[in-house]
């Protein structure tokens, strides 16, 4: 069957654009993008997955067909995970997501209120970002190389440059020499602008005062060793937070789900089936 087109509708009224991948019957899969994609980066890895999984993807808000919030403060973790309530909708299901998605997800899973409606996570390329406050605390070599890597996330918090950059076309071109992007990623040029948001809204905050989340449900945490943005240690270093932990360093770089799609959309089947033999 064809995707299918839904609105969810978050607490704060903000609209959601859904796409549903249909398989009436089957365990549901929903998956959370990061920055500065949509739910589009999601399509490859959605129709390999199709037989397995009934696939939700959905565009986060200021991103894609969902609303698009002015203020920072809408992009609070909190209200993130508002969105991802309203489009669960009661629902169990199993969380894949990337880059600032796997960051909200943590955020999801490690809240007890959600703990009984996801049965696995498969993060790639994302820590939780009270996590990553603890782990930058220890002032190690690891630590100092990660934030060599973050370098621009305190460039977005900058007033109107960056802005200004993405809007020039410099700040793409610049983030292609980290990384190369194929041309038809579709999207779009309010994808990069009001990304900048969930920076702003959460990272210092989480960063100074951390919080200790912890989490039961299963985790399979990829990291692609050529991650021009995350280190393999801020991905990996997690059992402290969640014990139920299997960890994959894979080749490759950032952009998995567009680049290796089958790759993603293997490990998410081997991973859940894992899941489904300790429930056995």
């Amino acid at each position: 069957m064809p995707p299918s087109k839904s609105t969810a509708t978050s607490a704060d009224g903000t609209r959601i654009a859904v796409t549903t991948y249909p398989n009436p019957g089957a365990p549901v899969l929903v998956c959370v993008h990061g920055y500065p994609d949509n739910a589009t980066l999601w399509r490859p890895v959605a129709e390999n997955l199709a037989e397995d999984f009934e696939v939700i993807t959905y565009d986060v808000r200021g991103a894609g067909e969902s609303d698009h919030p002015s203020n920072a403060s809408a992009y609070a973790l909190d209200r993130l995970q508002e969105d991802f309530e309203a489009v669960l909708n009661g629902r169990t299901v199993h969380v894949l997501a990337h880059d600032w998605g796997s960051i909200q997800a943590w955020h999801f899973i490690t809240d007890p209120h959600l703990k009984a409606q996801v049965t696995s996570f498969t993060s790639i390329s994302g820590p939780s970002l009270d996590h990553a406050g603890y782990f930058i605390r220890r002032g190690d070599r690891a630590a100092l190389k990660q934030l060599l890597h973050s370098w621009y996330i305190f460039y977005f918090h900058l007033p109107y440059l960056p802005e200004l950059a993405w809007r020039k076309g410099w700040a793409q071109r610049a983030f292609d020499r980290l990384e190369p992007q194929p041309p038809d990623d579709n999207r779009e040029l309010s994808d990069y602008v009001n990304g900048m948001k969930l920076y702003r809204a959460n990272v210092i905050p989480r960063l100074r005062r951390p919080a200790e989340r912890r989490t039961d449900v299963p985790v399979l945490a990829v990291s692609p060793d050529a991650d021009p943005f995350v280190t393999t240690p801020l991905q990996t270093d997690l059992a402290r937070w969640a014990p139920n932990l299997t960890v994959k360093v894979v080749r490759g770089g950032h952009w998995m789900p567009r680049n290796e799609p089958r790759l993603v959309a293997d490990l998410v089947r081997e991973h859940t089936r894992q899941v489904a033999r300790w429930e056995a």
